[in-house]
């Protein structure tokens, strides 16, 4: 988990849910990332945020996930899913960065859907149906299978 994540979802909470601990620092076993990027079917970043969809534009790995992330053999699918006020969404910047993202041919992005998001706001932003995110988990799986 990111330490942002941990602000949305306690680590304990998370164990309890998951029935694993989860690690939260990338230095609490420093193997974890490769470990975990060999080992994976498929990866999914969801909800992602505007910070993560950054970091991954850029190649930046200072945390768990982001070092896992780009551990990942490129024969393993990964799924994106966006979520984040519509403003944000919207900003340049991002829209700058989902397309670097997109042009890496990389990943696959179940985008964004409009509705009532977590600020009170009514826009595109919101987290698609978590159905349709383990659809395209599912069909990348049959597809690199």
């Amino acid at each position: 988990m990111t330490e942002n994540a941990t602000h949305f979802v306690g680590p304990l909470t998370f164990a309890g849910l998951s029935g694993q601990p989860p690690l939260t620092d990338t230095f609490e076993d420093a193997m974890a990332h490769i470990h975990w990027a060999k080992w994976a079917d498929v990866a999914c970043v969801t909800p992602m945020s505007a910070n993560f969809l950054a970091k991954l534009a850029t190649g930046i790995a200072d945390d768990l996930p982001s070092t896992t992330l780009l551990a990942i053999p490129l024969t393993v699918p990964v799924i994106l899913a966006p979520a984040m006020n519509t403003v944000m969404w919207n900003h340049p910047v991002v829209q700058r960065n989902l397309k670097w993202v997109a042009d890496l041919n990389r990943y696959q992005i179940v985008p964004p859907v409009s509705k009532r998001l977590a600020c009170g706001d009514e826009g595109i932003g919101g987290l698609a149906e978590p159905s349709a995110i383990l659809r395209c988990c599912e069909q990348a799986i049959l597809n690199h299978g």
